[in-house]
């Protein structure tokens, strides 16, 4: 298995004149601190890999034992592009991969790991909000999600950015992030997958664990003050 951590973007609704990884919280630690400290705790440093972009010297000062991959169309793609340059370095393996801006209990990651042990896609939702600027899902009679976007109606949740795909699943969801436009996110190459190709994602309920996206001012105070 393979981590990504995606943190090309140029974050630019934070304001930040730094990558929004290296966001700094009241705990004393950035974002991406938290994230490669948390993830290295239960797997290997070596399987961790960021897809960089903006001032990505920044980020590989900060963090010099990860790998990198390097999205050179940062100011011009979106996460559907990024995350292909890294699932296509790793074809034949087993991805997790979260946002750059995810802040995260440690203990989440005892919850996912049974489905990464059985190789079974997934991704985290959150149940208890819906944001309407957020990406939400829908699912199936089985449980399993059909629908996941920030249009979906009458949604179940929330996706948190941290999700999972099996090596059996991986090239299907290659092949349709491929599809995607410049600007989509990777959830329509979840979503063209789901719809076209009948891969099974399922939802991960962690809405007990603190797992939220910064992507406002406002988000981070919210943070902060869950810290």
């Amino acid at each position: 298995m393979k981590i990504i951590i995606l943190a090309a973007g140029i974050g630019s609704r934070l304001g930040n004149p730094f990558p929004k990884p290296l966001t700094p919280l009241e705990d004393g630690k950035s974002i991406m601190k938290r994230q490669i400290e948390y993830l290295s705790s239960k797997f290997h440093l070596d399987k961790i890999f960021t897809i960089v972009g903006f001032k990505k010297d920044m980020i590989m000062e900060n963090f010099p034992d990860v790998g990198y991959i390097y999205n050179e169309r940062f100011d011009q793609t979106n996460t559907s592009k990024s995350l292909l340059k890294g699932l296509q370095k790793f074809p034949n393996e087993d991805i997790l991969w979260l946002n750059g801006d995810v802040v995260f209990d440690e203990i989440l990651l005892e919850t996912i790991s049974p489905y990464i042990e059985k190789s079974q896609s997934f991704c985290c939702v959150n149940n208890s909000s819906v944001g309407e600027e957020e990406v939400k899902y829908q699912i199936d009679k089985n449980g399993n999600i059909n629908e996941i976007s920030k249009t979906v109606k009458n949604a179940k949740g929330e996706a948190v950015g941290i999700n999972f795909i099996s090596k059996t699943d991986s090239k299907i969801f290659i092949n349709n992030l491929i599809k995607c436009k410049d600007d989509d996110y990777f959830e329509k190459g979840l979503e063209l997958s789901i719809l076209n190709d009948n891969i099974k994602i399922k939802p991960i309920n962690i809405s007990e664990f603190l797992c939220m996206e910064v992507d406002f001012e406002s988000d981070l105070k919210a943070v902060n003050k869950l810290l």
